[in-house]
């Protein structure tokens, strides 16, 4: 995924650099269906994970955003992500890319919409400020930089440093189960849970019980399929996994309502699933083993990458 995921570091930072906060928050201030699909729109790009979108969420609801466009942001955010959607590509493929980003869409635009319909408006409460789990310095903060040459090199001092610093962790421990996954899960589990149809099921309870971000849920959903696991069970995976957290919960339930928290899981569950059997029913007949070329200039630069994205891995948020 290396030469992808630096890729997606420096586009993620051009993104934080170049487009003003103030800018998504003038556009997602609306209580119209308009301003959810802008906050589901913003959001798919956006590389934040379940933590780092909380503090522009509560300043959203101070900006007077209805609940349907902040929930819309809260779900599609961090599902995706210019970094995610690059590493998604390099071990899944343009097929499981495509539908990841639809079924994120379409969980923050059915989100929003049942929150506005089926949710009353209530007053704002003022609240302290939410602090973010795993994102420190720049990443959740907004910043003002007089000239080009300033933005760029807060683009690369973000997208290399501050954004990896907060992904490092998620991705190595993703890696790492991943490989644990392909090789001690015993294959009598699996075909269990596959001929008796209760992979979805499995799945979606591993992944809303621990919390995982959307690139590190990658190498996690690699091995799920190269293990035998069913194609609609990854989407599962990578939808549910990062939408969910007990910091993210927590947030909704005490600033957007019980209600609101119900509606936000189903959706998750409901829009999850659903994407689950459409890719079941597009991709069951394709062979998902992840091949590994050997030699060459392209395994080459591979390795160069992985080697220049540890030494990042290292240093990140030192300077």
């Amino acid at each position: 995924m290396s030469p992808y995921l630096l890729v997606g570091y420096l586009t993620a930072g051009l993104i934080h650099a170049f487009v003003p906060t103030e800018v998504i928050y003038k556009h997602l201030s609306g209580r119209d269906f308009k301003s959810i699909l802008k906050a589901t729109l913003f959001g798919i790009p956006l590389p934040l994970c379940s933590c780092g979108v909380l503090p522009v969420a509560e300043h959203l609801k101070r900006e007077g955003a209805s609940k349907g466009s902040i929930v819309s942001f809260l779900l599609s955010t961090p599902t995706t992500g210019v970094d995610s959607i690059l590493a998604t590509y390099s071990l899944l493929r343009l097929p499981i890319t495509v539908l990841r980003i639809l079924a994120a869409t379409t969980a923050g635009l059915l989100s929003g919409f049942l929150t506005n319909l089926l949710s009353k408006e209530e007053e704002n409460i003022e609240a302290s400020p939410q602090s973010c789990c795993c994102c420190t310095g720049s990443s959740c903060s907004t910043h003002e930089t007089p000239t080009k040459v300033d933005r760029l090199k807060e683009a690369i001092k973000y997208g290399f440093s501050t954004l990896t610093a907060s992904t490092r962790k998620w991705i190595l421990l993703g890696v790492l189960l991943g490989g644990v996954i392909a090789t001690l899960l015993p294959q009598g589990v699996v075909n269990f849970l596959t001929t008796h149809n209760l992979s979805y099921v499995a799945v979606l309870v591993i992944a809303m019980s621990m919390y995982v971000c959307a690139t590190g849920s990658i190498p996690i959903a690699a091995a799920l399929v190269s293990k035998g696991f069913p194609p609609g069970s990854v989407i599962i995976f990578l939808i549910a996994g990062p939408a969910t957290n007990t910091v993210s919960i927590a947030f909704i339930k005490g600033r957007l309502g019980s209600k609101t928290l119900v509606l936000y899981l189903l959706t998750i569950v409901i829009v999850s699933v659903l994407f689950a059997l459409i890719a079941d029913a597009l991709l069951a007949n394709q062979s998902w083993k992840i091949t590994v070329t050997q030699g060459g200039i392209a395994q080459t630069f591979k390795h160069l990458c992985a080697v220049l994205l540890l030494i990042l891995f290292a240093f990140a948020g030192k300077w």
